[in-house]
This record gives structure tokens, sequence and C-alpha cells, in this order.
């Protein structure tokens, strides 16, 4: 169950999913340098118009596509803060893939293995897969996967990075 799981905060201290139980979740990993981190616009919008007690969203940066995530925690937070206006949780650095897979993330991969996907992912995996990027088929595939998880803690979808957050308001909205 997803509330079993502890995250680390960007200051290095432990959370418990737990904290989160009752609430609709929206689980992204992110990098600051990646051409999809324009999508912070929209995920701030989101949490603008649903961020209360019943919806959160958690930003676990990721360097490992292409060292797209560089800087400390601190320097992360900051700039999203900065440049997009941030207000939702940021937490530290996390492997999503690979020996060093943040166990959050071998549970929400596990519970959904294949993100849903619109016309421009087969364009993205496609480039991402001639510049030798090889995934297994549960793997994220890029910065901006996003993970729905509803009130009682069950993974509701995954949506592929170029899901632009608006696109799932409707899911969100349907879980509230």
């Amino acid at each position: 169950m997803i509330y079993d799981y502890k995250v680390k905060t960007t200051e290095g201290n432990e959370v418990s999913m737990e904290d989160y139980k009752g609430k609709v979740l929206l689980i992204v990993n992110t990098a600051t340098g990646c051409g999809f981190t324009p999508q912070y616009e929209g995920l701030q919008k989101l949490y603008d118009k649903y961020g209360n007690e019943e919806f959160e969203i958690l930003d676990f940066p990721s360097n490992q596509f292409f060292a797209q995530a560089p800087g400390t925690n601190e320097e992360i937070s900051n700039f999203c803060a900065i440049t997009y206006g941030t207000t939702f949780k940021t937490f530290a650095k996390i492997d999503v893939n690979g020996e060093n897979t943040n166990e959050l993330y071998k549970f929400l991969k596990k519970e959904a293995p294949s993100a849903a996907e619109d016309t421009a992912s087969e364009g993205l995996y496609t480039k991402l897969s001639g510049l030798g990027f090889n995934t297994t088929k549960s793997d994220i595939k890029w910065n901006f996967t996003k993970f729905l998880v509803d009130k009682t803690g069950k993974v509701i979808a995954r949506f592929a990075p170029t899901f632009e957050p608006d696109k799932m308001e409707e899911n969100i909205k349907s879980l509230i």
C-alpha cells in the first residue's frame, strides 16, 4: 500500500506517505532543465484550483534523464518557486529507474506499469529510442511522468510526460 512508504524532504527529513491518507495525490518526477519543465506552470494551476485538504501534488526531481535536474535539492525547490511560483511540495531528488529506484516509485510502477498516452507520446518514445535510451515496459520513460492516486491510496492512472496537466483535470475532479 502506498502509505507504507517514506520519502525525504528537500531538507533530508523523512515523511510518511501516510501523512497524505485521505487525499487525492498527483505524484510527478520532474526536472528543471527539461523541455517539459514549463509543465510546472500547469501543475501549479491545478494546485491553485484544487489544492486543499483533499488534493496534493508531490514533486520528485530526478536527474536520471540526461542530467536535467542539476543542483541541490534546495536549488531545485527555489528555482521552481521563483520561476513558476510553485507552492506544492518538492521532495529530495530520487532515482525512478535502475538499481537505486526509490521504493515509492517501485510501488507506483508495479501498480501502473504503463502510461495513458496521447499522440505526442509515440513521437517522444521513438526519439528516445533513437538516442539509445532503452527502457523496460514499466520504467519511467522521461521526466514529468505523472501518477494519480485516489483517497484510499489506490494508483488510478499513470500519464505519459507529454500529457499536459490540464488534460488530467477531469480525472482529478472525479476523485475529490
